[in-house]
């Protein structure tokens, strides 16, 4: 029999406890909201009978919780480009050796030092739109007045812009059979970029970061090769610096595009479900829905699905990530 040593039985009695919570708390719970969403409870008596996907199917056919998947696409699309857009663009600039660019660094990552929550709160007091009518400006509106710019109602505009049915492109789209996308559950909600520009001011830094970080990883010898065979600066950074930034827009893409799927907090703090639920998102839907409405099933129907899209985006990554870490 092969001799244990106390360090290593001292070390698995280190580990033992938070591997149980993490099991209890994390993975049972997952299973245990799992089972409540097929199931029939819908009030505060628990029953746990036997309902199947009837839960998942009556979810897909609420109105509102089409609009939601409708918000969630618009914020994370709109959401991703501008973080890394911006983020890349910041880096660009910083890799440039500028004076003070440890002052411009912390002053781009400081926002993410904040939690969504107070974000939420303060860009609420900046794009709240007030009373035109009457005269009455605040926040942004007040510098959009002075410069004579059109005023915004932000986040309570329940403006939704869809393909007309009656335009070329919504009369072609019936031909076809898709006259369905020429609708306003397949809109795009104004009011939802109130929150793409509060979430993009938290997150560009952290992405300036990660690109940063990319950049100075690059030899400055693959650069110097490609301006002595003839390359602009432009061509260096298309053939040479954006290939090689790859797995950081791919790192980018999955920790913002989890983001953004669960995204509750800074929406709760903004507009909670907006105008006609121009805003609202599936984790508030399945916050009013649990808590509130004390449709237990129906919530975990609802976390359920949240839990599959964020994994449907995370695992594949973390089998890539896998993959390439035993190829080196």
């Amino acid at each position: 029999m092969r001799h244990i040593s106390w360090d290593r039985i001292f070390s698995i009695l280190v580990i033992l406890p938070s591997a149980l919570a993490i099991a209890v708390f994390v993975y049972g719970f997952i299973g245990w909201s799992g089972w409540v969403s097929l199931s029939n409870w819908d009030g505060l008596r628990p029953d746990l009978s036997w309902a199947g996907f009837g839960n998942y199917a009556k979810l897909f056919a609420t109105p509102r919780f089409q609009i939601d998947i409708r918000n969630t696409v618009v914020f994370t699309v709109s959401f991703l480009t501008l973080c890394i857009l911006i983020g890349l663009g910041l880096a660009i600039l910083l890799d440039q050796r500028v004076r003070g660019e440890n002052l411009f660094r912390a002053l781009f990552l400081f926002p993410m030092a904040i939690s969504f929550i107070v974000t939420g709160v303060t860009w609420r007091w900046l794009l709240a739109p007030g009373d035109p009518a009457a005269g009455r400006l605040t926040g942004i509106n007040v510098l959009l007045d002075g410069l004579n710019l059109p005023l915004s109602r932000w986040y309570t505009d329940p403006t939704v812009l869809y393909i007309q049915p009656t335009s070329e492109l919504g009369q072609f789209l019936g031909r076809v059979g898709l006259g369905f996308l020429a609708t306003p559950t397949f809109g795009i909600p104004v009011a939802m970029f109130s929150i793409v520009i509060a979430a993009t001011w938290q997150m560009s830094g952290y992405v300036m970061a990660m690109y940063l970080a990319g950049l100075r990883g690059i030899p400055d010898e693959l650069r110097e090769a490609a301006r002595v065979d003839g390359a602009d600066e432009w061509q260096v950074y298309r053939h040479i610096v954006f290939p090689l930034l790859r797995p950081i827009t791919l790192s980018v893409v999955i920790i913002l595009g989890h983001i953004s799927l669960k995204i509750f907090d800074l929406v709760a703090a903004m507009s909670k479900k907006g105008p006609g639920f121009a805003t609202d998102v599936p984790a508030y839907f399945m916050f009013e829905t649990t808590f509130q409405g004390d449709h237990y099933a129906q919530g975990a129907s609802i976390a359920i699905f949240l839990l599959i899209s964020v994994s449907l985006l995370v695992i594949p990554y973390l089998v890539y990530s896998t993959r390439r870490e035993a190829e080196l």
